[in-house]
C-alpha cells in the first residue's frame, strides 16, 4: 500500500498494490473508489478536501450519504459494498445507515483518519 497526499489540493490518494484496468466509482462527490470488475480488487482510494472529510466535529466524524450507491447496477452495487466492508478500504472508510423508516435505510460512509493521518 502506498498513501499519498497532495497538501496544496487536500488530496490523499491510497493506493494498494500494483495499478491495473479499473472502473472508478464516485461514492459521494468527494470519495472515489477505484476497482477492477472482474477480480473485485481494489485498485485505489481517493480522498478529495481530505482533512474536511476526516475532520471530527462534536457529534463525532462527519457521514456522508452514499446516494450514487443507488445508480450502480446491482452486481456492481454488491461488489462495491464488499469492497467497503473488507480490507484494506474498511481501514479507512467505515460504513453505516440512517434508518429513514422501518423499510427504509440510507447508507452513510465516514472517513477514519488514524492510518490516514501519516499520510497527511
Amino acid at each position: 500500500m502506498c498513501l499519498v497526499y497532495d497538501e496544496a489540493e487536500d488530496i490523499l490518494e491510497a493506493f494498494f498494490g500494483d495499478n491495473e484496468p479499473a472502473t472508478g466509482i464516485e461514492l459521494t462527490d468527494h470519495i472515489l473508489l477505484r476497482l477492477n470488475q472482474t477480480t473485485g480488487r481494489v485498485v485505489s482510494l481517493t480522498l478529495l478536501h481530505f482533512s474536511i472529510l476526516a475532520e471530527r466535529t462534536e457529534y463525532g466524524p462527519r457521514s456522508y450519504p452514499l446516494d450514487n450507491l443507488k445508480g450502480l447496477p446491482e452486481t456492481l452495487r454488491e461488489l462495491v459494498i464488499r469492497a467497503l466492508t473488507t480490507s484494506p478500504v474498511d481501514e479507512f472508510l467505515k460504513l453505516s445507515y440512517f434508518q429513514a423508516s422501518p423499510t427504509k435505510r440510507v447508507p452513510f460512509t465516514y472517513v477514519e483518519p488514524s492510518r490516514l493521518a501519516v499520510a497527511a
